[in-house]
């Protein structure tokens, strides 16, 4: 199963629309999970009507119309790995540890709101993932986004993407 993880695309504020090349990954991708700051539902429309299977929250910056469609959490079992989605995982210092006490039945959470790529694991197993923001690098010195595969019900292949 290809996984394509996506955040922070805040179009159209930061970007008029996703780079092509993250386009492309949509339609390779067998589920595209997006962890929030979409800013305006136009995007939440193409991205669904895109994909094959979207999991998404929304973020901070998302207004009234995003948060009444969208879930502050969004919990999904892929290929029996189960994945919960969510933006905001407060500091980075403590974070593995905070975020596997808040999530003990999650086996990889993905987030957003830094902008910055992580990829760790928990001491108990929990992987962390923030695929960075596709559109607004900020302080980073590339736009980012992740793919993943799930084989034999684990997570595989882990890729960071520059932009």
């Amino acid at each position: 199963m290809r996984l394509l993880l996506i955040s922070d695309t805040h179009v159209p504020k930061r970007a008029k629309d996703m780079p092509a090349r993250v386009w492309d990954a949509v339609d390779e991708a067998d589920v595209v999970l997006h962890a929030g700051d979409w800013m305006a539902p136009d995007l939440l429309d193409r991205l669904h009507d895109r994909a094959r299977l979207l999991v998404a929250c929304w973020g901070n910056n998302d207004g009234e119309q995003l948060r009444a469609r969208l879930p502050e959490r969004a919990d999904v079992t892929l290929g029996g790995l189960r994945f919960t989605v969510t933006h905001e995982t407060g500091a980075a210092a403590g974070r593995d540890e905070r975020m596997a006490l808040r999530y003990p039945d999650t086996d990889v959470l993905v987030f957003g709101h830094s902008h910055i790529p992580w990829d760790t694991t928990a001491s108990t197993g929990l992987r962390l993932l923030n695929p960075g923001s596709p559109t607004d690098r900020r302080r980073q010195p590339f736009c980012t986004y992740m793919t993943a595969t799930v084989e034999g019900g684990a997570l595989g292949a882990v890729t960071l993407h520059r932009l």
